[in-house]
């Protein structure tokens, strides 16, 4: 079985000219893509994801010295990586005396959450 197929010649487009029209356009606001980029980002590294959710598991909140010897890093380290989720708004923190006690905010993983799903 034999198929003719007529061939055109490809056209150049102008500058700017779109080829066909998108499939579908984001949901996501530019305001809160760059949001939840900056959550995802947080979250990215391994220690961070386990701080998470250690502080998501425990009910109240977390001195860091709990958190030191669940992991295999400095505790300057680990208070680097506390200060990343908190200034991505997934952590707080409340200091009483030399200790700094650690709590993850609600919203922030509801708000990822819901995107996600």
């Amino acid at each position: 079985m034999t198929t003719d197929l007529e061939l055109t010649p490809k056209k150049k487009r102008a500058a700017g000219e779109r080829c066909c029209e998108p499939v579908v356009y984001p949901d996501v606001e530019r305001a809160q893509a760059l949001r939840m980029a900056e959550v995802a980002k947080a979250i990215g590294d391994p220690i961070r994801l386990q701080l998470v959710d250690v502080l998501r598991r425990h009910a109240g909140e977390v001195c860091v010295c709990e958190l030191v010897p669940l992991f295999d890093i400095s505790q300057s380290t680990l208070s680097h990586h506390l200060a990343k989720l908190r200034d991505a708004g997934i952590v707080d923190s409340e200091r009483r005396g030399l200790w700094a006690y650690y709590y993850v905010r609600p919203e922030a993983l509801t708000e990822l959450s819901d995107w996600l799903s």
